[in-house]
């Protein structure tokens, strides 16, 4: 009977998974705190004051940690007053460089100066906020909102800037005309 036992229970649905790391570590902690706990309880009148010592300790872990919360976290007061970038370069700046890059065969590097050209001048006509961070795709939200009509443009040259930079595809002359054209066409619709 004992030996039926046995086997039925050494079949893998009954072995228990072995516990994790993280597991022991609570099942150890919680262990501990049980057993002080039980010390302080059953110590007598020593008993309270081991008590309000181990209560002086927990809150004062607590205390440093929220303390320490709030330190890491931004002042909002502050980070209203602190910028991280400097000036904004203007659509011209951003349009000498892609001529530059373009002349030295750089196509990848005019295709980026070329798409910052693009925002930058969005910016300036108060359509998007051009801000430090800011992904492709927000603003191609950006310009689908105020510029409904230009939407499929500038997506299009969106997705050469893409393309080129972050998918490292070859970059050429007539990609780079391609997304003067979508340029244009998107900036002909706000003027």
């Amino acid at each position: 009977m004992r030996r039926a036992a046995h086997q039925i229970l050494s079949r893998p649905q009954f072995v228990p998974t072995p516990e994790t790391p993280i597991e022991r570590l609570r099942r150890w902690v919680f262990n501990e705190l049980g057993t002080l706990i039980n010390g302080i309880v059953h110590a007598g009148p020593g008993g309270l004051l081991g008590l309000l010592l181990t209560l002086a300790v927990a809150i004062g872990l607590v205390a440093l940690i929220v303390r320490a919360v709030v330190a890491t976290s931004p002042n909002p007061v502050h980070a209203r007053r602190f910028s991280v970038s400097g000036p904004r370069r203007s659509a011209a700046d951003w349009s000498a460089e892609a001529t530059r890059c373009e002349a030295a065969g750089d196509w990848r590097g005019a295709l980026r100066s070329r798409y910052r050209a693009l925002i930058a001048e969005l910016a300036r006509q108060g359509l998007v906020e051009e801000i430090d961070g800011r992904t492709t795709g927000e603003y191609e939200r950006a310009v689908a909102g105020a510029l409904p009509a230009q939407a499929r443009e500038f997506a299009g040259a969106t997705e050469l800037f893409e393309r080129a930079w972050y998918g490292d595809a070859p970059t050429d002359a007539a990609m780079a005309a391609e997304f003067r054209l979508l340029a244009q066409r998107v900036l002909v619709g706000i003027r």
